[in-house]
């Protein structure tokens, strides 16, 4: 069975990209994996296995 997270991510101005990738790093440590990111990462839809 597998289990979903949505993130709306807080970026800030400066620097945007490096916290959008610091972010997508931190997710995949705990086993998140991105299903969607939509346009002007407004969302983020991340997936996991639930029993893990």
């Amino acid at each position: 069975m597998k289990e979903y997270k949505v993130v709306i991510p807080k970026l800030g101005f400066k620097n945007r990209v490096k916290n959008f990738e610091d972010l997508l790093n931190q997710y995949a440590r705990e086993g998140w994996v991105v299903k969607q990111i939509a346009v002007n990462w407004a969302t983020v839809v991340f997936e996991r296995e639930k029993n893990r």
